[in-house]
């Protein structure tokens, strides 16, 4: 087999998510990632020669079909019109078909770049749900170290711990606490927070 072009010779090392550091109060994520495609010839495919090109996803379908149009018109292949995704990066945990959806594509590329990896994950754990990828801003809770630091948060937040402290006896205090492991094990069982684990050992927390 020729080949015009190596599509794996532009890729980064692996598809894993971009590490992202442990929870901070301001739930920042890292500056957002680039998710691209790498779109064939499937009449060059076929023929015994690799046909192709990268291409920006984080755009609209139309400009995508446009420039996989381009590619095609410059094929040696006289009929060639049909294309599959042979390889993608920057995609966190979503893994693409070969022949996914272009507007799909568009869709969940475009709110990678806005909302870094977290948004893979949400669309990973919905499995690409198009009505659901919409309501990913008022699901999403932030990434953080564990569930368990999630509810610690609450705990702190809404000053729980500091109303026990002001009852509890100055000598009884070191004893009382109030149990986050089991909070946060409630609110994983009762389906009330998705957990998503990312490949630095955290989460992606949404409400349900």
């Amino acid at each position: 087999m020729t080949h015009e072009s190596d599509p794996y010779a532009h890729r980064t090392t692996s598809h894993e998510p971009t590490p992202v550091p442990e929870h901070e109060s301001s739930h920042e994520e890292p500056p957002a990632p680039s998710p691209r495609i790498y779109v064939a010839s499937l009449s060059d495919y076929n023929n015994g020669r690799l046909h192709g090109v990268w291409l920006d996803a984080a755009r609209t379908a139309d400009e995508i079909y446009a420039d996989i149009a381009a590619m095609l018109a410059t094929s040696k292949e006289p009929d060639a019109e049909e294309f599959a995704i042979h390889d993608f990066d920057d995609f966190g945990a979503v893994r693409l078909g070969e022949y996914e959806s272009i507007p799909h594509v568009a869709a969940i590329a475009q709110g990678i770049e806005q909302h870094g990896h977290a948004f893979a994950a949400w669309a990973d754990a919905h499995e690409g749900d198009s009505d659901l990828l919409e309501r990913f801003s008022e699901n999403y809770i932030g990434h953080y170290e564990s569930l368990e630091a999630y509810a610690e948060e609450i705990i702190d937040d809404h000053g729980y711990q500091q109303l026990v402290d002001e009852v509890i006896p100055a000598s009884l205090r070191p004893y009382v606490r109030i149990d986050t492991d089991a909070l946060a094990r409630d609110m994983y069982l009762d389906g009330s927070v998705v957990v998503y684990p990312d490949e630095t050992g955290g989460v992606w927390l949404f409400q349900a």
